[in-house]
């Protein structure tokens, strides 16, 4: 699952959306807060959406990924520039797994000043 999670964040948030069919389930759901997200498109469409409102961001991988049974768990830092200048915003992920692609996720995040 460690692979996987790298899949998660290298081929999909920062590459290509269309990775997401490859990594997630066709029942996908991910829970932001205040927004659920449903299946493959669905994800692509909202990491499209957030590729959109920066000219550049990348993701770093900072602690993890922590595996216990069929959960993953790991923090990252991201980095976006927008016509105001430079964002940096910290999240933490859970995701579950099923059949060898993530069935569900859990994010939190937060904008750093």
């Amino acid at each position: 699952m460690h692979a996987l999670y790298r899949r998660w964040l290298d081929d999909l948030w920062n590459g290509s959306p269309g990775a997401a069919a490859g990594i997630v389930s066709p029942d996908f759901t991910g829970h932001w807060p205040g927004r659920e997200v449903r299946g493959p498109e669905g994800l692509a469409a909202a990491v499209t959406e957030l590729r959109e409102m920066f000219s550049e961001i990348s993701f770093t991988l900072e602690v993890g990924p922590f595996v216990e049974g069929d959960l993953v768990a790991a923090r990252w830092t991201g980095r976006g520039v927008t016509p105001e200048g430079t964002v940096t915003f910290t999240g933490n992920d859970i995701l579950r797994a099923s059949e060898g692609r993530f069935a569900e996720y859990w994010v939190g995040t937060v904008t750093q000043p």
